[in-house]
């Protein structure tokens, strides 16, 4: 090992493909956990569940088409990292603090831009087709 290297973290045993196969194993665990404990998650995607279904009989570009599914998805990422977040604060304490609130309002800020760029997006991209459909 070169003398610079930092040193391996003992609590990060696994590598390659059972690294891999841990790591899908705790993302599972991560959704089903979201989804149990988390209502905007299961409100968000249920959300999903509708859009990227929708976007798909929408007559747009490819692109179009990408902006439409990744604004949704963006939206669960957001809020998955959100709860996150709160989770780590709760951890560490149940008190009341001003920084722990900051924290989370900061997380519950980002969530509000994800869903507001979701909005955005589908308005301008799926809105126009939506309104030829119906004019």
């Amino acid at each position: 090992m070169p003398q610079d290297a930092p040193p391996l973290n003992p609590y990060k045993g696994n590598r390659g493909l059972t690294r891999a196969w841990y790591a899908l194993k705790n993302s599972i665990n991560g959704f089903r956990d979201a989804w149990r404990e988390e209502s905007a998650f299961r409100q968000e995607l249920t959300l999903a569940a509708i859009l990227v279904p929708c976007s798909i009989v929408l007559p747009v570009s490819a692109v179009e088409h990408v902006l439409l599914v990744g604004s949704v998805l963006l939206v669960l990422i957001v809020e998955l990292l959100n709860s996150s977040v709160e989770a780590a604060i709760d951890r560490i304490s149940l008190d009341l603090h001003e920084l722990s609130k900051r924290a989370k309002d900061f997380g519950s800020a980002a969530v509000t831009v994800a869903l507001f760029l979701c909005l955005l997006t589908w308005i301008l991209l799926a809105g126009p087709v939506v309104l030829h459909w119906f004019s």
